[in-house]
């Protein structure tokens, strides 16, 4: 009851937040579809809220000119093809030149490839990782459109294989999720794993949704593996984990990055997670991160600035908010043509927040460079909409995730030149 009143609240809100009736002529509306229920639930309701509030941010130090950013906020529920409707009639019905989101990338692919590539609109998801988007980009099915503030799984399932050899776990189980992310992150994970000296017992995909996962657990402790690699979301993962344990297997775990996350901690059970490692798309912390830390919780009405997908989908509102002031209207082509340009090499650091997001306009109006410098860390895109960044290396202890250390992008590409020789 108490998270569905809570999903109540923020619906509710979102809703008012984006009201036509509430904007302005000027106003420019932006497209937010999001995981706000579902298995990916946690992730969606934080990114909302952040690009919530990165607009509230940039209209109060003064907009596109005077007018606001205003968000049409839809629930993909998870599902691809629910995302998909919502999608489509941002762009068919409310003329969005962009749309923030998903947030898994299960719901990112088909938006990208049934709605914003073939319209030319432009699409940035915070949190989708799987190198199928990637792949689509240089095969030329995006039209250039795509962009991501997060890193690939093609790299991050080196980084995590790394990690867990590093902490002694030489012999894993793996239960992945059965979908394009949860496939392509196994996949580059093995391929790195195995050529490092690791041994994999078994690997197990399972469904979304069911109230056991039982069999999966039981299948994944054949071969007597020291640990489970699971790449899973909060919920199911939650339950994932408890057939594991209760079947009597060592509680020890890899984590992929969306599991970082109190709501799976709590689920468990926290005296259960002591020998819990994970790795997440990295951060380098800047004054973003400082102000960001400090302001989202009472923004977001009590969700944790660490809660998946908050920080980098704030970038993700206010990459896009600095893109449509720098293309001074809200045209997709325009946007999406800004978008590397306002966190480009060279540029006048701007950080989060009111008072900097107004000195980003005073210098966009004087027609010099800016280069955003996130919450997450300075980042910059590549051809494809590829963001390259560090790895952060977590442990949870006593039921809270501490980062204990860091893989940087070099080392990370060195080791997957090492996997091809």
């Amino acid at each position: 009851m108490k998270k569905m009143l809570l999903i109540t609240t923020l619906l509710t809100a979102i809703g008012a937040s984006a009201a036509p009736a509430l904007a302005a002529d000027c106003d420019i509306t932006i497209g937010v579809v999001m995981e706000l229920t579902g298995p990916a639930g946690a992730y969606g309701q934080a990114g909302a809220k952040s690009v919530e509030m990165a607009f509230r941010d940039f209209n109060e130090a003064g907009g596109v000119d005077g007018c606001n950013l205003v968000t049409d906020t839809r629930d993909s529920q998870s599902q691809g093809t629910v995302a998909v409707d919502q999608a489509t009639q941002l762009v068919n019905i409310k003329k969005v030149p962009v749309i923030i989101g998903g947030i898994i990338s299960s719901v990112s692919i088909p938006i990208l490839t049934s709605v914003t590539a073939p319209a030319g609109v432009v699409q940035v998801s915070p949190a989708s990782s799987s190198p199928t988007l990637t792949q689509l980009a240089r095969d030329g099915k995006t039209s250039g459109v795509f962009f991501r503030t997060i890193t690939s799984d093609a790299l991050q399932g080196t980084a995590a294989a790394k990690y867990a050899l590093d902490q002694g776990l030489k012999k894993i189980a793996i239960i992945h999720v059965n979908n394009d992310f949860g496939v392509n992150m196994v996949r580059e994970f093995t391929a790195a794993y195995e050529k490092l000296g690791g041994t994999i017992t078994s690997v197990t995909p399972y469904n979304e949704k069911q109230a056991s996962y039982s069999s999966e657990a039981s299948a994944a402790m054949a071969g007597e593996p020291e640990a489970l690699y699971l790449v899973s979301y909060p919920v199911d993962g939650a339950t994932i984990a408890r057939a594991w344990i209760s079947g009597g297997s060592a509680p020890k775990f890899l984590l992929n990055d969306g599991m970082n996350s109190a709501e799976f901690i709590e689920a468990v059970g926290a005296q259960y997670l002591n020998d819990a490692y994970g790795t997440s798309s990295g951060t380098s912390p800047t004054a973003s991160t400082e102000y960001f830390n400090g302001a989202y919780e009472a923004f977001s009405g009590g969700i944790k600035p660490d809660a998946p997908a908050a920080d980098r989908s704030y970038d993700a509102g206010a990459i896009v908010a600095l893109a449509v002031a720098k293309a001074g209207k809200g045209d997709a082509a325009a946007i999406k043509a800004a978008i590397p340009q306002v966190v480009a090499p060279g540029g006048e650091p701007i950080h989060a927040g009111k008072e900097e997001f107004a000195k980003a306009l005073g210098l966009i109006k004087e027609g010099k460079p800016i280069k955003y410098e996130g919450v997450i860390g300075p980042v910059s895109f590549d051809e494809y909409g590829d963001i390259t960044g560090p790895f952060r290396l977590w442990r949870i202890q006593n039921g809270e995730i501490t980062t204990v250390g860091e893989i940087g992008a070099d080392e990370v590409g060195k080791i997957k030149s090492g996997l091809a020789q």
